[in-house]
């Protein structure tokens, strides 16, 4: 499912917000989290026009209790990128350690030499 996420410190974050109407924040994907505290988050890119820019990153996580310093940073990202999020508050965020990384683009770089 799509979600708003950050990445601060080896941490990513993705609230449950106030801003989209729910008839709960009690959802399912938090109960889930609470049986099984692994989850993957898929990031991707494309040009529509040049197929040879499209990439993506999968990162593994394992959702933690953060501190609340940690949580504040978090928040304070999410309010920086997503301008919906300025002004509220979050029902509260999942917070996870991000444990691995995977990943493929179809053109790379230039390769350094030297």
């Amino acid at each position: 499912m799509p979600v708003c996420f950050v990445v601060a410190d080896g941490l990513a974050a993705i609230p449950i917000d106030r801003v989209k109407e729910k008839s709960t924040t009690e959802l399912q994907r938090v109960r889930n989290l609470e049986v099984d505290p692994r989850a993957t988050l898929l990031c991707e890119h494309w040009d529509p026009d040049d197929w040879s820019q499209l990439w993506w990153v999968r990162a593994y996580l394992r959702r933690i209790v953060a501190s609340p310093g940690e949580v504040v940073v978090l928040e304070d990202r999410l309010r920086a990128k997503y301008h919906q999020y300025a002004d509220q508050s979050f029902s509260h965020l999942l917070v996870f350690d991000i444990t691995d990384t995977s990943g493929w683009a179809a053109h790379q770089g230039p390769s350094e030499s030297g």
